[in-house]
C-alpha cells in the first residue's frame, strides 16, 4: 500500500470541499477496521459546518489549524454494549488510521489530533458535538485537499528490530 509511505500530517488546506463520495469511501474504510470481538465500537461525526469546525479547533491547544480545514471527522467510542470495552480505544485507533490511509489514497491530506484519553479535551469535544453520555470523543481528524506538500520522513530504524531465532 503506497499510502503508508506517502501519507504525512497536513495542517494547511485548500479552500475546497471534499466530495461526499470521497467522505463515504473514507468512512467505509474506517468501518472495515478490525475490532476486538468484532464489537465495532465506533460512530463518526462528519463536520462541514465552519462554525462547528471553529468550535472544535478550540477543544485542544494542538487543534488550532483545524479551523481552516473544510472537513473534520470525529471518531467516537460507544461506552455501552461492548463485548470488550477495554479495547475500545484500540479499535478506534485502528479505524482512525484507516481514515488517514484511505484519505491519502484519495489525494486528500489529514492530521490526527489526539483527544482521548485527556478528559478535558474529550469533554470539550463531547459538548461541541452534543454527545449523549454513552458516546465519547476519541480524536479529531482534519481532512481536505492539501495546500502543502513534503516528502514523508523515512523512519525505519533497524536498531529497533529484535530478532529471536
Amino acid at each position: 500500500m503506497d499510502a503508508i509511505f506517502k501519507r504525512i500530517s497536513v495542517r494547511k488546506y485548500k479552500d475546497r470541499p471534499v466530495e461526499p463520495e470521497k467522505v463515504e469511501k473514507i468512512l467505509r474504510a474506517a468501518m472495515a477496521a478490525p475490532s476486538a470481538r468484532n464489537q465495532q465500537p465506533w460512530e463518526f461525526f462528519v463536520v462541514t459546518s465552519k462554525e462547528k469546525i471553529q468550535e472544535l479547533s478550540q477543544c485542544s491547544q494542538y487543534a488550532s489549524f483545524l479551523k481552516d480545514a473544510p472537513l473534520a471527522i470525529v471518531p467516537c467510542c460507544r461506552k455501552t454494549g461492548l463485548a470488550s470495552p477495554l479495547y475500545g480505544e484500540i479499535d478506534l485507533s485502528i479505524a482512525t488510521e484507516h481514515i488517514l490511509l484511505e484519505a491519502a489514497e484519495l489525494g486528500l491530506g489529514t492530521c490526527w489530533m489526539g483527544i482521548a484519553p485527556v478528559r478535558e479535551r474529550m469533554d470539550a469535544v463531547n459538548r461541541v458535538l452534543g454527545n449523549p453520555e454513552n458516546l465519547e470523543a476519541f480524536a479529531l481528524v482534519a481532512c481536505g485537499y492539501p495546500a502543502e506538500e513534503r516528502p514523508q520522513q523515512d523512519r525505519y530504524d533497524e536498531s529497533r528490530i529484535h530478532w529471536i531465532r
